[in-house]
């Protein structure tokens, strides 16, 4: 009997990506919670010797002999994030992310991504895609995870640091499992930026009737029952990275940080502190020199640093895979203050793409392309 050596695989572009649902954050929050319970059981794979790395990253010297090569400008990144994840999704792929803050001067976003999903068992590819939105909202959905199990039921008040997409994702998240929102006070760096997310706000969420914009930090912070830090900005110095005083946090506040953010000492102190992936934050620490905070500007980095100096202990941090998988206690009362650090991992981008892959198949979504009939090479 002669194998079927034909391998065809469909290409979605960002609007074939709509089609198919990218955009469905309910969807997209209920798939995350999947990948932490993966994660808490270990049915998943990403790179690194233990299994757990974000990814890797090329890396530009500041001088260097050759004067087309790049340098290590504000958020320039050029990495690939490979995962295998188990589950209902059984799938494997990478996200191939290039990153440079500079874009926006083009007219482009800081980050333009692209996702290849595989075969588990081949390794042949199922689809080609565009990834920002894919990554927009996996991103995005991940606070809403951490909103549905750590967050008070009662949260009305969302405080904002960053208008732009991961903003508006975060959001997103937030109204799919917290129907009682309806206030947000967001803080930005341009009137274009402020003046776009309120418009989106109107069109999408009518049920928020306050928009405050406001002029400081602290004024994101004080007050509100759901605080996310989602800017961008120069990565080395954690006392230029936004800050989170204790004073500023009322009783009962969860706060969500996929971006920059340093803590005082009172919050260092009093948050209860969650990861997304403990085993995510070890990798990063030996990847990187010391202090890793200085180099990855993400929340949880730091509490790595604290370990090491000797401030906290590992069994001090919690995972989000564990809660979620009930077998530790979600929000324990209603004055406690839970941190989030939300690094992101290319699980979430297995897990979104898959979802989005079986739409596209079952609507007839995309275009399909030939890798061969049969391998010249075999």
């Amino acid at each position: 009997m002669k194998n079927n050596t034909q391998i065809d695989f469909i290409y979605l572009s960002e609007q074939d990506m709509i089609r198919a649902g990218v955009t469905d954050m309910p969807a997209c929050v209920d798939a995350m919670e999947e990948v932490f319970s993966l994660l808490h059981q270990g049915d998943y794979r990403m790179a690194g010797p233990n299994n757990d790395s974000h990814g890797a990253m090329i890396m530009f010297p500041e001088e260097s002999p050759f004067p087309t090569m790049p340098k290590p400008t504000a958020d320039r990144r050029m990495m690939a994030m490979p995962a295998y994840l188990g589950g209902s999704f059984r799938t494997s792929g990478v996200k191939w992310y290039g990153s440079n803050i500079a874009n926006r001067d083009k007219g482009l976003p800081r980050s333009i991504l692209t996702f290849t999903l595989s075969d588990a068992d081949t390794g042949a590819p199922l689809a080609f895609m565009s990834a920002n939105l894919l990554s927009a909202y996996r991103t995005g959905a991940v606070p809403g995870v951490g909103a549905r199990h750590l967050a008070r039921k009662d949260s009305k008040v969302i405080g904002l640091l960053g208008p732009g997409v991961m903003g508006k994702t975060s959001v997103s998240a937030f109204m799919a499992v917290c129907p009682s929102i309806d206030t947000i006070k967001v803080k930005g760096r341009g009137q274009k930026s402020l003046d776009n997310f309120t418009q989106w706000v109107k069109d999408n969420y009518p049920q928020i009737t306050n928009i405050q914009v406001v002029d400081s930090i602290e004024a994101v912070v004080r007050d509100s029952d759901i605080v996310t830090y989602c800017n961008s900005g120069e990565v080395g110095d954690p006392s230029t990275y936004p800050l989170v005083k204790r004073e500023w946090v009322k009783p009962g506040a969860f706060l969500s940080m996929p971006a920059l953010c340093n803590l005082d000492e009172g919050m260092e102190k009093e948050a209860r502190k969650v990861l997304d992936n403990t085993g995510l934050y070890q990798a990063w620490y030996e990847e990187v020199p010391k202090p890793a905070h200085h180099y990855i500007p993400v929340i949880g980095v730091r509490f790595m640093d604290m370990i090491a100096e000797g401030k906290i202990t590992l069994d001090q941090l919690e995972d989000l895979g564990e809660i979620v998988a009930g077998e530790a206690p979600g929000r324990k009362n209603d004055d406690e203050i839970i941190l989030l650090s939300v690094g992101g991992m290319p699980v979430e981008d297995v897990a979104w793409a898959t979802y989005i892959y079986r739409n596209a198949i079952e609507k007839g979504i995309g275009v399909s392309l030939n890798l061969w009939e049969t391998p010249v090479l075999s």
